[in-house]
């Protein structure tokens, strides 16, 4: 098993409303970045609200890791999470997007987000064990 974690597709639900600040958390630094991007000249690197807000991203990525999922989107324009998960005994990642109500679809490792499938119903009852 390659994760520590393994989310069957309501528990990973259930942690929607955390995740979804934290991306917002994550999207607003970002945007906060390419905002002083376009007002700092020199050393954009060494300035302390660049640095501060860069901190900030990951400490908020690392917050998604003691979750137990992975932010994926590092252009930080559509938020992107993946939630490891075992589907048809198949490892395999939830896949979830800022725009999107509830987590939904899945991908392979291989395929990534490309090739998102509808989670089948039956991983969406309380039973369901993975």
């Amino acid at each position: 098993m390659l994760f520590e974690k393994y989310f069957i597709p309501i528990e990973a639900n259930k942690t929607l409303p955390l995740v979804k600040q934290i991306v917002r958390d994550i999207i607003n630094s970002a945007n906060e970045l390419r905002i002083l991007r376009t007002n700092i000249e020199k050393d954009f690197e060494d300035d302390i609200l660049v640095k501060k807000h860069l901190e900030m991203i990951n400490y908020f990525v690392d917050e998604l890791k003691e979750i137990g999922c992975f932010y994926k989107d590092w252009n930080f324009e559509i938020g992107l999470v993946d939630f490891p998960s075992i589907i048809d005994e198949e490892e395999v990642m939830l896949c979830w997007k800022s725009d999107e109500e509830d987590i939904k679809f899945y991908h392979n490792h291989e395929e990534g987000f490309a090739g998102r499938k509808p989670i089948p119903e039956k991983y969406f009852v309380e039973e369901a064990i993975i």
